[in-house]
């Protein structure tokens, strides 16, 4: 499945596009805030995109304009996403391309997806505390606030943060919110 924005396409990840993963992940500022540690080789990020991103509903965010992927979005189900009319959305970026509303571009696509071709209901997103860039697209996204908790686990970090928990029901995205997404 290909999705396409005006700025980006949502497409699969592949094993070619490790040189460009590595890029970005491989900054201290990306992943640890979201979660997972900093790529420390080529390699590191070719396994990550074979055993991680390489899955359904997973995409890289390329940039139409390069044709290269400058970060990645997906809906997972985890232990947030129990159901199967449910999923989680989980995102990073480059951090050269923060501060563009390149996130919310492709959030709003993916979230189209989500509701209208694979009719999912709720759709969760969370963020650790301090990751005020990820709140942020959660708010803008239309997002609503649900919990804290203090002690949510972190494995690839081996930690526990204190995480917040929004979500986003089809009936608000289509309640108004919809319009924001055309």
């Amino acid at each position: 499945m290909i999705l396409e924005t005006e700025r980006l396409i949502l497409r699969p990840w592949e094993e070619t596009d490790t040189e460009e993963c590595y890029k970005y992940a491989k900054d201290s500022r990306v992943g640890p805030i979201a979660g997972w540690p900093v790529h420390t080789s080529e390699e590191d990020s070719r396994q990550v995109i074979r055993n991680v991103l390489m899955v359904p509903e997973t995409y890289a965010i390329v940039l139409k304009e390069t044709g290269l992927p400058i970060g990645s979005i997906g809906l997972h189900h985890n232990d947030l996403a129990e159901k199967e009319d449910e999923a989680e959305l989980g995102y990073w970026l480059g951090v050269d391309y923060w501060g563009q509303g390149l996130v919310p571009e492709a959030a709003r696509e993916l979230l189209r997806h989500a509701f209208e071709d694979l009719k999912l209901v709720r759709i969760w997103c969370g963020y650790y505390d301090g990751n005020d860039k990820s709140k942020r697209v959660q708010e803008k996204l239309g997002f609503k606030y649900q919990w804290t908790t203090g002690d949510a686990p972190v494995p690839q970090m081996g930690e526990t943060r204190k995480g917040h928990v929004s979500l986003l029901t089809k009936e608000e995205w289509h309640g108004g919110i919809e319009e924001i997404y055309r």
